[in-house]
């Protein structure tokens, strides 16, 4: 993964009818917040946007593709991340909207996981 600042001021300002955002390094890239949840990830020049179940199709008929990255023995693994549409590059109004479904897959997650049962000690 490869994060320029440049890129980052650039997300900031398109997705700004978001409210505030928080960006932060993470293994060579960027994660984009929202609200205290990551929404996106931005390596190499692509914003890639949360997904789930229920927005990964949409985003995949829009001309996404999906976040994968080879594994040390040759094979190819996944993330929940697809690109933000190439529509979507040229109008921020348009971003935002895409933008809104992945913190929707961001809370979706993030209530997944404060629902399920703390582990008991053995």
């Amino acid at each position: 993964m490869a994060y320029d600042p440049s890129f980052g001021a650039w997300v900031q300002e398109h997705f700004a009818g978001l409210g505030p955002l928080t960006i932060k390094r993470m293994f060579g890239g960027a994660a984009v917040y929202s609200n205290g949840l990551i929404f996106a990830l931005l390596d190499d020049g692509v914003v890639w946007m949360k997904a789930d179940d229920q927005n990964a199709p949409v985003l995949r008929q829009a001309g996404s593709r999906q976040f994968t990255f080879p594994m040390k023995d040759g094979a190819l693994m996944s993330m929940a991340y697809w690109s933000l549409p190439e529509t979507a590059l040229d109008d921020p109004d348009e971003a935002v909207r895409w933008a809104r479904l992945s913190l929707d897959a961001a809370l979706r997650k993030a209530v997944t996981k404060t629902a399920r049962k703390p582990k008991t000690p053995k």
